[in-house]
């Protein structure tokens, strides 16, 4: 009896296996493809000169003005009075790229094409409570301007910021290093890394003490 146990437990052991390590189709997989094939490239000097940047936020994003700590929406931002949030967002991005790309003179002409896919900032009730984090992410492909080509594919930028909170904000704030101040300055260092091929040549804001 204690051998026919025994032969069962271990039966049953092998179907637990082979479920856990099974890696069928799933209805994931269609999207994961895409997620690989967007890595960044590795690291090594560009010889880039800004040409022009192209900024997109297609229609289907969603905004919301909503006070509470977490919108569902895939735009928040209070950085700005009340008013276009697609509009403004774009001039942020407008100002990180071409500040970005400042001082660079590569023999290379490119256009930066920009869509975004996602920016959720903190609202005034999470940032003078709890905190949290600035949500960016946004595709980026690198052409060049004199034939069109593109120099890189395009991939998905995970850009997130931490976000101040409570006392922090306010003390931020004082200092004059506003929700855009601190985005921008983060973008900005992001551009300049992409579009030089050096991580670490621009600057990031201060991250908040622990």
């Amino acid at each position: 009896m204690k051998k026919i146990k025994l032969a069962v437990l271990l039966g049953l052991g092998m179907v637990v296996s082979a479920c856990s390590t099974f890696e069928g189709p799933t209805r994931n997989a269609p999207m994961l493809a895409p997620q690989l094939a967007t890595a960044a490239p590795e690291s090594e000097p560009r010889d880039y000169r800004l040409q022009a940047v192209r900024f997109a936020a297609p229609a289907d994003l969603t905004v919301s003005e909503a006070n509470s700590f977490y919108p569902v929406a895939d735009i928040v931002w209070r950085g700005d009075p009340m008013g276009d949030r697609k509009m403004q967002i774009s001039e942020i991005f407008q100002t990180a790229i071409r500040q970005g790309a400042e001082g660079l003179d590569g023999a290379t002409p490119v256009i930066v094409d920009v869509t975004l896919a996602r920016f959720h900032s903190l609202t005034e009730r999470t940032r003078y409570s709890v905190g949290g984090v600035h949500s960016i992410k946004f595709d980026l492909t690198i052409r060049d301007a004199e034939t069109g080509a593109v120099l890189e594919p395009t991939r998905r930028v995970n850009a997130d910021l931490p976000g101040l909170g409570g006392q922090a904000a306010i003390m931020a704030e004082q200092r004059g290093e506003t929700q855009k101040v601190r985005i921008l300055a983060h973008l900005t260092a992001l551009f300049r890394d992409n579009l030089t091929g050096l991580p670490g040549q621009g600057t990031t804001p201060d991250q908040p003490a622990s």
